[in-house]
């Protein structure tokens, strides 16, 4: 029987925690610019790019440069700590999983910040993989805009 499992990836950045979070909260429609490693596109699909519920169009490179598309909601923005939930809702990943969340968390540390991605699926079955690729590809995506918001 399938049953919700967690990952984390953890990355300490230069950036200030207020800073990094403004970058996904408020600007996520930059991040083709800010992450272009991982990041090719993003379109909104419905709502707007700033509010709970909105829902966004991904395509994104994982892994050895293979290119994905997945469709993502924001599920709750947490201001105070600095948090937010993106549910999948769509794209190849639902093939393998029954429910795929992930949170992004900044926390002030030291001169800079720790940023944690937590992902939380489900998967359809058991003889589906750990989404250790996509853990890589989060870690990736953190240090990318911190490298792009470190320069101004």
């Amino acid at each position: 029987m399938a049953q919700i499992r967690k990952m984390d990836c953890q990355v300490e950045i230069k950036s200030s925690a207020e800073q990094f979070f403004d970058a996904f909260k408020n600007n996520i429609h930059l991040m083709p610019k800010l992450a272009n490693q991982v990041i090719q596109d993003v379109q909104l699909v419905q709502g707007d790019w700033q509010s709970v519920g909105c829902v966004r169009f991904w395509t994104f490179t994982v892994g050895e440069g293979k290119t994905e598309t997945a469709t993502e909601q924001w599920e709750a923005v947490d201001d105070e700590s600095r948090m937010i939930t993106f549910k999948l809702v769509g794209g190849r990943l639902m093939n393998d999983y029954k429910s795929f969340k992930s949170f992004l968390k900044v926390a002030p540390k030291g001169e800079g910040s720790l940023a944690t991605w937590t992902i939380e699926y489900e998967k359809q079955n058991d003889n589906n993989p750990e989404p250790v690729a996509y853990s890589d590809f989060y870690a990736t995506w953190i240090k990318n805009v911190d490298a792009n918001l470190s320069k101004a």
